[in-house]
């Protein structure tokens, strides 16, 4: 198909090419997974220390989720990969895990995006945890329950059900998020449109199959998210 007398828009040029953009969308899923596990134990550490009784606790929590909501991924990114090795702080590679998923850049992806994501979830569990009634606190330790076992044991089961939604939200966020780690050498998805590009000299087209792969993830997680709403409002 030619547009405008001078593109000539031809898909069978990436077709061959379906295999390595099926292996950067397996990278992009990975990275996605892991960076929301991650930051989901980041973030429901920042919530206890948010609701400790420790004024220094509180002060560390607050100023990690302003300075990570008051800045930019791909700041916070760069500084990780680039700025703060420089003051000795460093990941290095895992070559046990390969030259994809054990390199230094993806180590330090996962890590500096975890990081990121924790500062969302930690709002997302705040609001969950907040929601149970706190006449269950007040029963967990008249059990004789201490507050972190009445946490553990009472307050974070019953908070489960209305963060999962919020979860699966924080996931499909990050797999759109996570396209920025091509800027730093990682294969992931949005890589593979440059590796496309740079051996078929195609430009639109390699986009235009990114952007497809991107949409068809983003909706599959949200229809099934929605799935999940609706069982859990079913047993509410």
């Amino acid at each position: 198909m030619i547009i405008g007398n001078s593109i000539n828009i031809d898909f069978s040029r990436v077709w061959e090419w379906m295999p390595t953009f099926l292996d950067g969308t397996i990278v992009t899923i990975v990275l996605s997974l892991t960076t929301v596990f991650i930051g989901s134990l980041i973030g429901l550490l920042v919530v206890l220390m948010k609701m400790s009784d420790f004024r220094i606790l509180n002060w560390m929590a607050n100023i990690y989720t302003n300075i990570v909501r008051g800045t930019p991924v791909l700041l916070q990114l760069f500084l990780w990969l680039y700025g703060f090795p420089m003051l000795g702080i460093s990941f290095t590679g895992l070559k046990f895990l390969g030259g994809t998923y054990g390199s230094r850049e993806f180590i330090t992806a996962v890590i500096a995006l975890a990081i990121n994501s924790g500062a969302y979830v930690s709002e997302i569990l705040r609001g969950g945890l907040e929601a149970v009634d706190k006449g269950q606190i007040e029963a967990g330790r008249a059990l004789g329950l201490s507050q972190s076992e009445t946490m553990f044991s009472v307050i974070i089961p019953q908070a489960i059900r209305t963060v999962l939604p919020g979860l699966g939200n924080e996931f499909i966020t990050m797999i759109k998020e996570s396209s920025i780690v091509s800027t730093v050498g990682v294969f992931d998805v949005m890589y593979t449109s440059n590796i496309v590009k740079a051996s078929t000299y195609s430009i639109f087209e390699p986009l235009i199959v990114v952007g497809i792969i991107y949409y068809a993830l983003t909706y599959s997680l949200s229809y099934l998210m929605k799935q999940l709403e609706k069982r859990l409002n079913r047993y509410a």
